[in-house]
């Protein structure tokens, strides 16, 4: 399933190296939201819901 996703860097992200994140929705289940390592992107990611994933943005943005 994971190989289906479009994943994608944010924004703020540089091509430079150092630890990025890259999220992607899960087309089949819309409210799954797919973590992973940019720099490992074979290697294992994490699912979250949708909910949490916001809790998670609201706290990283204050």
């Amino acid at each position: 399933m994971t190989g289906t996703l479009r994943w994608f860097k944010s924004s703020y992200s540089s091509d430079s190296g150092g630890e990025c994140l890259e999220v992607a929705r899960c087309p089949q289940t819309p409210t799954a939201i797919h973590i992973r390592d940019s720099k490992n992107p074979d290697g294992p990611n994490l699912t979250v819901s949708g909910h949490a994933w916001a809790h998670f943005i609201g706290g990283a943005a204050r």
